[in-house]
């Protein structure tokens, strides 16, 4: 059950007074597998963002969503968001989202800056698992067989999740025939590219969600860049200790030196986030101080929605719940 709020003290100022205040940054959501930006999942996560920030907020839709979000390759995904990216008008500021949302990061030439990166249940370092199956015999057997076949270029070039798929003990071919995940790592050597790190490394804030009983991502630590070390199934590396942070191959580590990098697990499964936590972890970065001019000459709005806020909470109307139910 949600807190109750602290009571809101109401003082009208006449004047023009001087005051650290807080300005709004519009920010971009891409959605994931089996998902538009038409679903209600999506929507009422955007809804809740705009309301409780002020911030201006969008949907990238790429191709028609659901089929595309599977079966166009990430990289073409990657370009098309960067083209949309580059017609939306005050869009200098924040992005939101996972394999995509970073491909814009590192990938788009004279794309719009990133200030803040937030990602909910993203495979960052891969995932050993076809998302979505379950546990059954023929899940099973399917997934046997497309890890013999996962980095064929048939399954790369038509199956959106086979490019951020990295089998531990199939490495070698990972480096050599995943399409997407080993490039936006930076994790061939021979192919390390210093400015998709510069541009990673110039986040002001990475905010790294992973969810605690997450089934779908295979560790889920990958939400953190936490992976199984190459070679074995044994254990599971948090993100210091493996290659990609102590080598700085992306900027992680750098960022992380600095402060920058926010490594949060809440419970529940893969993307329930309640709407406490979506206030408590993703709202404070649509916000940034500012010291303004403000001319407070008619406050009486300001007191009328605070006390309707109060009121709702105080009947449980605006209780704590699930905001997405649906994977994105």
């Amino acid at each position: 059950m949600a807190s109750k709020p602290v009571p809101k003290i109401l003082i009208i100022f006449t004047l023009t007074c001087t005051l650290t205040s807080t300005y709004s940054l519009p920010f971009v959501v891409f959605h994931g597998l089996s998902e538009k930006c038409s679903t209600r999942g999506v929507k009422r996560l955007i809804k809740l963002l705009n309301k409780s920030s002020g911030s201006e907020g969008y949907c990238i839709e790429i191709g028609n969503g659901k089929w595309d979000s599977w079966f166009m390759p990430l990289l073409e995904q990657t370009t098309i968001a960067c083209e949309k990216l580059s017609q939306l008008a005050e869009r200098e500021n924040i992005s939101f989202g996972n394999m995509v949302g970073r491909g814009v990061v590192e990938f788009c030439d004279g794309g719009p800056p990133v200030k803040n990166f937030i990602s909910l249940a993203g495979p960052h370092a891969g995932t050993a698992s076809i998302p979505f199956c379950g546990s059954g015999l023929i899940c099973i057997l399917e997934d046997c067989f497309v890890k013999l076949e996962i980095y064929r270029s048939s399954f790369q070039e038509n199956l959106a999740p086979a490019s951020y798929i990295k089998i531990p003990t199939e490495i070698d071919d990972y480096l050599q025939g995943c399409s997407f995940l080993p490039k936006l790592n930076n994790e061939r050597i021979n192919d390390r590219n210093s400015t998709y790190k510069k541009r990673f490394a110039s986040l002001q804030n990475l905010v790294l969600i992973m969810f605690e009983h997450d089934r779908v991502l295979v560790p889920k630590e990958t939400s953190l860049f936490g992976y199984f070390p190459d070679g074995s199934w044994s254990t599971v590396l948090p993100a210091q200790e493996t290659k990609l942070y102590t080598e700085d191959w992306i900027g992680l580590k750098t960022l992380d030196e600095a402060g920058k990098v926010k490594f949060i697990n809440v419970s529940g499964g893969h993307l329930h986030i309640s709407t406490s936590d979506a206030k408590k972890y993703i709202v404070p970065y649509l916000e940034d101080e500012v010291s303004i001019q403000l001319n407070i000459t008619n406050p009486y709005y300001i007191w009328l929605s605070s006390i309707w806020d109060f009121m709702k909470e105080s009947v449980g109307l605006a209780a704590d719940r699930l905001l997405l139910h649906t994977l994105i």
